[in-house]
């Protein structure tokens, strides 16, 4: 099997369950569903992958693959990652676009989609072939060559990029320093001007080529993008990072991000790549203030959680109602001991869900403490106006 990585494991998002699923399987098992009654598909697991599901390839998947589509493949020199990212209007562009290998380079092979020029070109620029040599090579051996648009692109920063003749308008690409850029079925070339001065802008920033990448593709869409409009979306980004410790994974994949269906998967992919990175903004932060921490601070005193040193009632204070880490300590203690999670089992720290609440009350209920608790804190709750 190459060593060639594309996203290798997709996201398929179904309510709240994400499917990581081996895009490699899933052809396999396509195959092989010619001769048998069933698509098996064989799943890869990832550190925190959700438990085994079974899928199957998008039923909107044509005979020939076709992807009309915009993409990006680029390295960045300094850190030595490469990478690719790609949107369109058929789901699951990243199961066939896009084509990443360690200290290789990238590739993403799109319109009439040959899913082999992605490890056929990463296995002759790994020889020493150039970009260009490696696409003439497989363009001459390839019947269809005219419906096929192709970019790739190699840890040197040489690139080449291919737009038959017989792809669908508006189409074509565009080289420049560490990235390639192509589309078909497009708006007009604004998107891939777009695409090209976002890149360029960052180049020489201090951000990571994942982040550069999403940019890029996001300038494409709203410089036109896809022509088609009324149908499912895609978006996909995928690195590879030859740097030691940078990845769990032999294929020494990072990010790689699938978004198979989505009304603004383009959006979507910012989101979840800010999620997954925490990048400042993706959240609101804030310092919670209220009655309802008076409340649990009561509550928690009351069972000797919160200032067991202070006998009777606590003292309504000037802080009384601020979540202090007094009182995060004081909730950590009861879910202890209550056999809830705490940080330490990766909840957060502080965590006062309903079930805590309701602990809470069964736990003053089982000390006796439930009515006086309650009648403490009627004035504080009443509605007033």
């Amino acid at each position: 099997m190459s060593e060639a990585a594309r996203l290798p494991e997709k996201t398929f998002t179904r309510t709240w369950t994400a499917y990581m699923v081996s895009a490699r399987d899933v052809l396999r098992c396509v195959r092989l569903a010619f001769r048998k009654a069933a698509i098996g598909v064989a799943l890869s697991a990832m550190p925190f992958a959700a438990p085994f599901a079974f899928a199957q390839e998008p039923v909107a998947w044509t005979h020939p693959l076709v992807f009309s589509t915009f993409s990006i493949a680029a390295i960045d020199p300094r850190t030595g990652e490469s990478g690719v990212a790609v949107t369109t209007r058929v789901p699951c562009v990243g199961n066939g676009v896009p084509w990443v290998r360690a200290g290789v380079g990238a590739v993403a092979t799109q319109a009439n989609t040959r899913t082999e020029y992605g490890a056929g070109l990463l296995d002759l620029m790994a020889t020493g072939l150039s970009p260009d040599s490696a696409l003439r090579r497989m363009l001459a051996a390839d019947t269809g060559s005219a419906s096929r648009q192709v970019g790739v692109i190699g840890m040197d920063g040489r690139s080449a990029t291919h737009t038959g003749t017989g792809t669908t308008q508006w189409a074509g690409g565009r080289q420049g320093r560490n990235y390639v850029t192509q589309g078909n079925l497009l708006v007009s070339g604004a998107t891939i001007d777009a695409v090209a001065a976002s890149f360029e802008a960052s180049e020489g920033a201090p951000r990571h080529l994942a982040d550069r990448l999403i940019d890029a593709i996001a300038a494409g869409h709203a410089a036109g993008g896809d022509a088609r409009k009324g149908r499912s979306q895609s978006a996909a980004v995928i690195i590879a990072d030859p740097r030691p410790g940078r990845s769990r994974r032999p294929d020494k994949v990072t990010a790689f991000i699938n978004v198979c269906e989505h009304a603004e998967p383009v959006s979507e992919m910012r989101r979840i790549y800010n999620a997954i990175s925490q990048t400042l903004g993706y959240r609101e932060l804030q310092s919670f203030n209220g009655n309802d921490v008076w409340q649990l601070k009561v509550m928690l005193h009351a069972l000797g959680f919160y200032r067991p040193a202070v006998t009777g009632q606590l003292v309504r204070d000037s802080v009384a109602t601020e979540y202090s880490a007094e009182a995060i300590a004081a909730v950590d203690a009861f879910r202890a001991a209550e056999q809830l999670a705490g940080p330490r089992l990766g909840s957060p720290a502080g965590l006062v869900d309903r079930e805590t609440v309701e602990r809470l009350w069964a736990a003053l209920t089982r000390a006796g403490k439930a009515e006086s608790v309650r009648r403490e804190l009627m004035d504080i709750t009443a509605v007033r106006r």
